[in-house]
C-alpha cells in the first residue's frame, strides 16, 4: 500500500518541535516538524485580497532547511499527469506553499478561548495516493543505511531493463529481461551476488511489484513525475530510453534514497478488502452503464415502461422487460396477468397499482414504430439479461465484503458512525487502514481523504484551493458518508446549514462537515472506541463549539 505524498521543511513563524512521521509512501522524510510550511488542515474557504499598504510576509525557501535565509521566487506549478503505461497514477506536488498566517482578534479584554473548530494551520505530509496498493510479503526488509547496492528498474508491458551500481555510482550490472517465468528467474538469479539491494521503480503497483517483493529486494517506488526530473537532470536535452531511465532511477536511490522509505506490510484481510470494494465500485459503474443504455432504448420504442418505473436499478424493471419486451405484448396480455406480475415481484402498492395498470393498459398509443420495436426490443432483452447476470455478481461481492468485513477487529468502531451503512463501512475501513502509526495526527488523515485545502500564497495574494492530489476513491466514500450523516446526526446536518448559509456550495459543505467527522474518525481509530453521541456532544459542550449555537433546542 503506497501513497505519494510530498513534504515541506518547517517554515513557520514560530519554532515548532519535531516529531518522529510514520509515513505510508515509498519515498517520504524519515520525520518532518509539527506544523509543515504550506499545509494547511483547517477547511479554509478564499479569503479577500489584502490591502496594498498591509506589509507582506518575509519571502521563504520552501527548499531550504528551516532558519535558512536564502529566498527563491521560483514558482513551479505540476503539470496533469497523463495516464499511461504507469498504473493508477497520482501526481505529487513539485513546490512546496509557504505556511498561512491566520491572525485572530481578540473578543473584549480577554482572548476568544479555543474551540473545537480550530486547528493547527497547518497540514501533514501526505498529498496523494495510490489506489491500488500491493501486499508486502512478511520478512526483514533492509533499511536504507543497510544496503550496499542501489538498483533501477524501468518496467515494461514484455521486457524490463535493470541498472545496479554500488555506493561510489559505479555500474555493477546492467541488462534486461522479459516479462515472463524465465525472466524473472534469470533476474534473480543476476541478483544474487548483490544481496544487499535496493530497487528503485517507477510504479507502485503491478506485476513487476509483485515480483520484485517475491524476489526479497527492499523496493523503494517513485512517482511518475519525480522519475521524470530525475531523467532531466542526468540527460537535460530530452534523450529518452530504457537504460537511461533505469540508471537515473538507481543514481537517484542512491543520491536521495535515505529520504525515501520502502514499500509496509500490509494487513492481508484490509488489502483483500480495499481490492473487493473497489472492482464493486467498478462493476456498480459498469451497471450504471447498461442502465442508461437500457434507458435510451426504451425512450426510442418503450416510453411506457420508463414511465411505470423510475428505478432501473431495480432487478424487477429487467424482469418487466423480459416478461413484456415489446408495448403490444403487454397490450395484449390479459389484466390478471399484469396484476400477478406485480404481486409476483411485491409491487402491488394501493396508491401506485391503479396507475401501473392503466399505464399498461394504454402503452400501444405511444411508441415506436414497428422496424425500431423489433430493433430496439431485441437489444433491450439483451441488455437486460447482461444485467441480471451483472447484478448476481454483485451480490456475491457483497457477501464477501461483508464476511471479510466483520472479521477485522475495527468493524464495530466504524459500524458506530452515523450514516455509515453497509456499503460505506468496509470502504471507510479499507481506506483508513489498520497501522495507526502511520497517522500521528489527523490532519494526515485529512488530507488523504482530500477534504483538507491546499494553501498557496505569492506576494500579497494567498488563498485556498481544493485538493486534487489524494486516494480519490477515500474522498468519493468520505463524502457519501458526510452526506449520509445529515440524515441521522442533528449536529451534522447543523453544521451543513450553517456552512449553507454563509455562501458555500453542496459539495464545499460537505468538504467542511467532512473536516470534522475525519477528526473524529482519527480519534475514535487511535484510541479503539465506539463512536458515542452523547459523548461527543459533551466535548462540544467543553470546548465551546459555535454548532450548538445553532442546534434546535426541545421545547
Amino acid at each position: 500500500m503506497l501513497e505519494h505524498r510530498s513534504q515541506r521543511p518547517n517554515t513557520s513563524l514560530e519554532p515548532t518541535p519535531v516529531t518522529p512521521v510514520s509515513f505510508r509512501l515509498g519515498f517520504g522524510l524519515a520525520g518532518v516538524a509539527g506544523g509543515v510550511a504550506g499545509m494547511c488542515s483547517k477547511v479554509i474557504q478564499p479569503a479577500a485580497r489584502r490591502a496594498r499598504e498591509s506589509s507582506p510576509e518575509p519571502t521563504v525557501n520552501n527548499f531550504a532547511p528551516a532558519g535558512s535565509g536564502k529566498n527563491f521566487s521560483s514558482n513551479l506549478r505540476p503539470a496533469k499527469v497523463r495516464v499511461g503505461r504507469i498504473a493508477l497514477r497520482r501526481t505529487r506536488s513539485d513546490v512546496a506553499k509557504p505556511a498561512r498566517l491566520q491572525l485572530r482578534t481578540p473578543v473584549g479584554a480577554a482572548a476568544r478561548r479555543k474551540t473545537s473548530e480550530r486547528t493547527a494551520p497547518c497540514e501533514g505530509p501526505y498529498t496523494s495516493t495510490t489506489r491500488s496498493r500491493p501486499t508486502m510479503q512478511k520478512g526483514h526488509m533492509k533499511t536504507y543505511s543497510e544496503l550496499k547496492y542501489y538498483g533501477g528498474l524501468d518496467w515494461g508491458k514484455r521486457k524490463h531493463a535493470v541498472n545496479i551500481l554500488d555506493g561510489s555510482g559505479q555500474v555493477k550490472e546492467r541488462f534486461g529481461f522479459e516479462h515472463s517465468g524465465e525472466g524473472w528467474a534469470q533476474f534473480r538469479e543476476r541478483i544474487k551476488p548483490y544481496s544487499d539491494l535496493g530497487m528503485a521503480i517507477e510504479t507502485s503497483a503491478g506485476p513487476a511489484v509483485e515480483q520484485l517483493l517475491k524476489s526479497g529486494v527492499s523496493i523503494y517506488p517513485v512517482h511518475p513525475k519525480a522519475a521524470k526530473s530525475y531523467r532531466q537532470r542526468q540527460a537535460p536535452s530530452g534523450v529518452k530510453d530504457d537504460e537511461l531511465d533505469a540508471w537515473s532511477l538507481a543514481d537517484a536511490l542512491r543520491l536521495d534514497g535515505a529520504k525515501w522509505r520502502p514499500l509496509r506490510e500490509q494487513d492481508p484481510i484490509l488489502e483483500e478488502l480495499r481490492l473487493l470494494c473497489a472492482d464493486e465500485a467498478g462493476l456498480i459503474e459498469q451497471r450504471t452503464a447498461l442502465v442508461n443504455q437500457l434507458q435510451e432504448a426504451l425512450q426510442e420504442y418503450y416510453p411506457a415502461a420508463l414511465e411505470a418505473f423510475d428505478d432501473w436499478t431495480q432487478p424487477f424493471t429487467w424482469a418487466f422487460v423480459k416478461a413484456f419486451p415489446t408495448p403490444q405484448k403487454l397490450v395484449q396480455c390479459t389484466v390478471h396477468r399484469r396484476k400477478v406480475f406485480l404481486h409476483t415481484h411485491k409491487l402491488w402498492r394501493s396508491d401506485t397499482a391503479p396507475q401501473r395498470l392503466a399505464i399498461f393498459a394504454r402503452a400501444d398509443q405511444f411508441c415506436g414504430g414497428e422496424s425500431v420495436t423489433r430493433a430496439k426490443s431485441r437489444l433491450a432483452v439483451s441488455l437486460c439479461q447482461s444485467l441480471e447476470t451483472l447484478q448476481v455478481q454483485l451480490d456475491q461481492y457483497r457477501l464477501a465484503i461483508e464476511e471479510l468485513f466483520g472479521k477485522h477487529p475495527d468493524h464495530d468502531l466504524f459500524d458506530s458512525l452515523p450514516g455509515i451503512g453497509p456499503t460505506l463501512g468496509p470502504r471507510l475501513m479499507s481506506g483508513v487502514g489498520s497501522q495507526r502509526e502511520e497517522y500521528p495526527q489527523a490532519q494526515g488523515l485529512q488530507c488523504v481523504a482530500g477534504s483538507a485545502p491546499v494553501s498557496f500564497k505569492s506576494g500579497q495574494m494567498r488563498g485556498v484551493k481544493i485538493r486534487w492530489h489524494c486516494d480519490r476513491f477515500f474522498r468519493h466514500t468520505v463524502h457519501l458518508w458526510a452526506d449520509g450523516s445529515r440524515k441521522t446526526c442533528t449536529w451534522a446536518q447543523t453544521y451543513y446549514l450553517a456552512k449553507r448559509a454563509q455562501g458555500k456550495s453542496h459539495a464545499c459543505a460537505l468538504r467542511c462537515l467532512a473536516q470534522r467527522w475525519l477528526k473524529i474518525l482519527w480519534k475514535m481509530w487511535q484510541t479503539h472506541r465506539r463512536y458515542d453521541p452523547d459523548y461527543h456532544a459533551c466535548n462540544q459542550q467543553r470546548h465551546g463549539s459555535w454548532v450548538l449555537k445553532f442546534e434546535p433546542t426541545e421545547a
